[in-house]
């Protein structure tokens, strides 16, 4: 696969953060095809509880984070933003000294605004453009941002399937062609801003086995679909969406337990048949792209969680000792969430909470496995795979988040 040409402005510039393992918190926004509006971050209390959060995520030795911006809660009238959802998150966030990769739309548009509306690009950019001046007036640390996170997916389960807004059916390349021009639109603005920011795109990576020699094209066809939005954001498809090499900054790819899949059958878990190692598809991207990867999302949920991690860190540290420029892998949730359609009590990460929110606590079982995939980052290329790391200190104890602090 052919790379992009010559290097264009920060398109690939390393990428050093402040950790390798990650953390990140829920942000879905999304309103569902019931009508009824998610908002994990207050649904977990996070909103409320930030400090709280930021310092159990700090103890665990995580000093880089996944959160985001409420774009329905920021701009409840177009071109008015009220900033005070947000910079209880931001502020917390920097008092535990934890640099933050920014979500600005997570499945969430403003109650009212049109999704098909060709003013909505406009908007969104305007809203980037002052999220941008926010931050740099908070801090002068270089930004990091998601400007619209899983493009792909969003278009699948919003364009394609009807489960959230738009709520559409067979409509999924449309939306993600929309939701590109609303990528590239607050690409641009937020770099209007402060030129050094940083764009990571986060997008699920797949694989789909065939089921046999019938559907092996289709299969593949699939599988391939997986590129469509980054390609787009970097201009080689589509390019009157107004994508251009320099905004494909940095990738960002998810990967979860179910991320493969035999076309038409099963699920395929690691040690399966037709499996495919997260370290070959970390090379088919970086062979793709050449850019700098950051594993924006992974994890599995209650006794799955430290294991699967393990297994998560051991394909990294191989990717990187290959030449893969991974820079970090974010555990995420790295905290319980409330379910998006049916609020159940999810257990993930390394930060735990009671059932009603009120109370957060380290797993110790979830900071070990944080720590031993922190050791991936360690791996330089001709460096053996590591064989394990001794767990850091883990505070002990409930916290309450009454008091909004870790004390």
């Amino acid at each position: 696969m052919e790379r992009d040409g010559a290097e264009t402005g920060t398109s690939r510039a390393a990428l050093a953060l402040r950790s390798f393992a990650m953390g990140g918190f829920e942000g879905a926004t999304m309103v569902l095809d019931t009508g009824r509006r998610v908002d994990a971050v207050a649904g977990s209390r996070h909103d409320a509880a930030a400090v709280l959060d930021y310092r159990l995520l700090a103890a665990t030795g995580v000093r880089t984070a996944r959160d985001g911006f409420r774009w329905h809660l920021i701009e409840r009238e177009p071109g008015r933003y009220d900033w005070s959802s947000v910079l209880p998150q931001v502020r917390a966030a920097a008092e535990a000294g934890v640099e933050v990769i920014w979500d600005l739309c997570h499945f969430g548009l403003p109650d009212g605004a049109d999704p098909w509306s060709p003013a909505l690009p406009g908007r969104f950019a305007a809203f980037a453009r002052a999220a941008a001046r926010l931050l740099r007036e908070e801090g002068d640390g270089v930004p990091l941002w998601c400007p619209v996170n899983e493009i792909s997916y969003w278009a699948y389960a919003g364009g394609e399937r009807g489960h959230f807004a738009p709520c559409a059916r067979g409509r999924g390349a449309d939306w993600k062609r929309r939701l590109v021009r609303l990528c590239v639109a607050a690409s641009r603005a937020l770099r209007e801003v402060d030129p050094r920011a940083r764009l990571v795109h986060a997008d699920p990576v797949i694989h789909i086995a065939a089921g046999g020699e019938a559907d092996r094209e289709i299969a593949e066809r699939h599988r391939l679909s997986m590129f469509e939005g980054w390609d787009m954001i970097a201009g080689r498809r589509e390019p009157d969406l107004g994508g251009a090499p320099d905004l494909l900054d940095v990738v960002g790819v998810n990967f979860y337990p179910d991320n493969q899949w035999v076309h038409g059958g099963p699920r395929l878990r690691p040690g399966m048949a037709g499996h495919r190692p997260l370290r070959r598809i970390l090379h088919e991207v970086h062979a793709r792209y050449g850019r700098p990867i950051v594993v924006t999302e992974t994890g599995a949920e209650a006794d799955e969680g430290p294991d699967w991690l393990r297994g998560v860190g051991v394909e990294l540290a191989a990717a990187r000792e290959g030449g893969v420029p991974v820079a970090g892998c974010c555990v995420y949730p790295a905290m319980d969430y409330p379910g998006w359609t049916d609020d159940r009590h999810c257990r993930c990460g390394p930060i735990a909470a009671s059932p009603d929110w009120s109370e957060r606590w380290i797993d110790p079982a979830m900071a070990e496995a944080v720590g031993d995939l922190a050791q991936a980052g360690a791996v330089r290329p001709g460096a053996p795979p590591p064989d394990g790391a001794a767990p850091g200190a883990v505070p002990e104890g409930r916290l309450s988040t009454g008091a909004g602090r870790c004390a």
